[in-house]
């Protein structure tokens, strides 16, 4: 396991700070989720949009709603 050093700004760390004694877990705890959370998300927003730059210069196909319903037996 690694160990990463970031600053933050007083107001982020009393909210940890606060969440982890209410809570009786550390800190590390709650960074190390939202981290793990955050990365999830910012995975999905850029990993759209680098096929959505594929779309955009025909390099990926797509298929209209329609076709995939058909395709699949669904009613729409």
């Amino acid at each position: 396991m690694k160990t990463l050093s970031v600053r933050i700004e007083d107001e982020l760390d009393d909210r940890f700070t606060t969440l982890a004694r209410d809570t009786h877990r550390s800190k590390s705890f709650y960074v190390k989720e939202a981290l793990e959370r955050a990365i999830e998300d910012l995975e999905d927003v850029y990993l759209a949009e680098q096929v959505l730059e594929r779309i955009r210069k025909g390099e990926e196909k797509t298929v209209p709603l329609e076709e995939v319903m058909q395709r699949y037996g669904m009613d729409h």
